[in-house]
């Protein structure tokens, strides 16, 4: 019997690389999205097409506990307002309420339906200052202020979420700023994970690795990757075709 996946937010950028590699792998694959159009899509893809507000908690529960997946993947993410100068606020407050309040309702969802595993988005940028490179025990900047603190906030709340939730058992990808096909040009500086790898990083987390965080980015002197190299055997070089699909 195939292993069922909730993923959530699968029209989205690291979603729409991540559906392939999971059916390629054999699992039935529950995906949700909040367009119609999206939908359609999701289903002529081969996933099992799922209209969700993440926020509508009782909706969400009944999807779930509906579907029965053994894993539920968490891509969501609400960056629909830009990042121009006069916009940004308001993006990363609603980035942040989606990361507090929707995962939340995932995450209480995934255990009233008896889910074994809870994979979830994060972000590498997050570390307070100190010695890099930085390793998955490393505090996060939550002494941060402004605009900032908002995108910590919201990331500590995910983070907390899923990683005490056990049942499910947690694991926490912290993604690298995404680039490739979809994603937005990476800010200079800013360490960077293309989107292939991120995908690759949460189909094998299906299966392998325990609880816990994992940094998921390219290879730099900001964060030690070695963690997701050898726990859940990804490669920051993986790049998808149709080839990688079913391995």
């Amino acid at each position: 019997m195939s292993i069922k996946v909730f993923l959530a937010g699968a029209g989205g950028v690291v979603g729409r690389r991540l559906l392939p590699l999971l059916l390629g792998r054999g699992y039935e694959v529950f995906g949700t999205t909040r367009s119609a159009e999206r939908a359609a899509e999701l289903g002529r893809d081969g996933a099992v097409p799922i209209l969700l507000d993440v926020f509508d908690r009782a909706a969400v529960a009944r999807a779930v506990a509906a579907a029965r997946p053994e894993v539920v993947i968490h891509q969501l993410t609400d960056l629909s307002g830009g990042f121009a100068p006069d916009r940004v606020a308001e993006t990363l407050a609603r980035n942040s309420r989606l990361r507090r309040d929707g995962t939340r309702n995932l995450v209480d969802a995934a255990r009233a339906a008896g889910v074994k595993r809870f994979v979830a988005q994060s972000i590498i940028w997050t570390y307070a200052a100190g010695p890099e490179p930085h390793g998955e025990d490393d505090p996060l900047d939550v002494g941060s202020t402004g605009q900032r603190a908002v995108t910590v906030d919201g990331v500590v709340a995910l983070e907390s979420a899923v990683l005490e939730a056990s049942p499910p058992a947690g694991i926490v990808l912290r993604y690298g700023w995404l680039y490739g096909p979809g994603a937005s040009e990476k800010p200079a500086g800013t360490p960077g994970v293309h989107v292939d790898a991120a995908a690759q990083a949460a189909a094998l987390a299906v299966e392998r690795g325990s609880a816990g965080v994992y940094n998921v980015a390219d290879e730099s002197s900001f964060a030690r990757i070695e963690k997701a190299e050898r726990e859940l055997g990804w490669s920051p070089g993986f790049r998808r075709t149709a080839s990688h699909d079913g391995n």
